[in-house]
């Protein structure tokens, strides 16, 4: 199998065929063998009953796995990528904003060297409501993670599957997998791709989901750039309260030296609470450090590339 298609949907009964039409045209126009994957998030509409008539009408490309319940779209594409067989991954949404034509386009750049290739909607034909708290998190996620990606949470994605076998999705953290991608030594990249404006049903998008998505991206950080080095995170927090609660307490026993007495200030009570957590913090982070030593004691790093000598033992 050369391509994969993963299809995260949720009530989109009426873009199904359209959907599959679209794609069987574009693949079959690049004459590569591909597999289309639909997973149907509990939806609660009849998406069901229009995959069934897909899987009967194109047994040969179409897969549909279907859950009991919503349980959200990372919990979506992991069901997919368990399951894919192709050598390049490609994700998109159900609602036919995504163009399966960009396809091609998103596997040459695949083929440039690169091992993940982000979408990047231009111009987006989203509403404001949907647009703004978007481009916010877009823009909180590049400058704390550092992935120079402009549309980070893109519907439309093409992926090596050895980064798909390498994601561990849970919560919502679909919204950043760029940033996990990056994270674990993949090369990310974006593209331009053509948006459409909803043809049928409404968004799913609410003020919930941007409320999740900042807790997500916290999540993320910590993951991307602490989770071998707890200290850094927690000592940084705890120097800190413990610097400011040693300062007001320095200020205090002047003022106690020049004849103030100290035991009644708010300020004596203050000094006392940041210092003790502040030493919380570190102890924390210390605590972190030792768990992760124990963890990753025997763990390298993931190797891209390698040179092995005759006889060598390259595994």
């Amino acid at each position: 199998m050369d391509i994969s298609v993963v299809i995260p949907l949720y009530n989109e009964e009426e873009s199904i065929a359209e959907l599959h039409d679209r794609l069987t045209a574009t693949l079959s126009r690049m004459g590569r063998a591909y597999e289309l994957l639909f997973v149907d998030d509990g939806s609660t509409d009849r998406s069901y009953s229009e995959l069934e008539k897909l899987h009967r009408k194109d047994p040969e490309h179409v897969s549909v796995y279907s859950f009991g319940r919503n349980f959200g779209k990372s919990a979506a594409l992991a069901t997919g990528f368990e399951r894919v067989t192709g050598g390049y991954v490609i994700t998109m949404d159900a609602d036919l904003q995504d163009d399966p034509a960009e396809i091609p386009n998103l596997i040459a750049k695949l083929e440039e060297g690169n091992d993940l290739v982000s979408g990047w909607k231009f111009p987006r034909h989203d509403p404001l409501t949907k647009l703004i708290p978007s481009r916010t998190i877009n823009w909180l996620t590049a400058k704390l993670t550092g992935v120079k990606i402009h549309d980070m949470n893109c519907g439309l994605k093409a992926y090596r599957r050895e980064v798909v076998k390498d994601l561990k999705l849970y919560g919502e953290q679909h919204r950043f997998i760029p940033a996990l991608a990056q994270a674990g030594g993949f090369r990310v990249d974006e593209l331009k791709v053509l948006h459409h404006p909803r043809k049928f049903g409404h968004t799913k998008f609410g003020g919930k989901r941007f409320i999740e998505g900042v807790f997500d991206l916290i999540t993320v950080l910590f993951l991307t750039r602490y989770i071998r080095k707890p200290l850094h995170f927690f000592g940084v927090a705890g120097l800190g309260l413990l610097t400011l609660g040693a300062g007001a307490m320095a200020y205090l026993v002047v003022g106690w030296f020049m004849g103030r007495w100290i035991g009644d200030r708010p300020l004596f009570m203050l000094s006392v609470l940041l210092m003790i957590l502040g030493v919380q913090f570190i102890s924390t982070g210390l605590l972190g450090e030792m768990l992760t030593s124990l963890t990753h004691r025997r763990e390298g790093a993931p190797v891209r590339r390698s040179l092995v000598r005759d006889g060598g033992d390259g595994s």
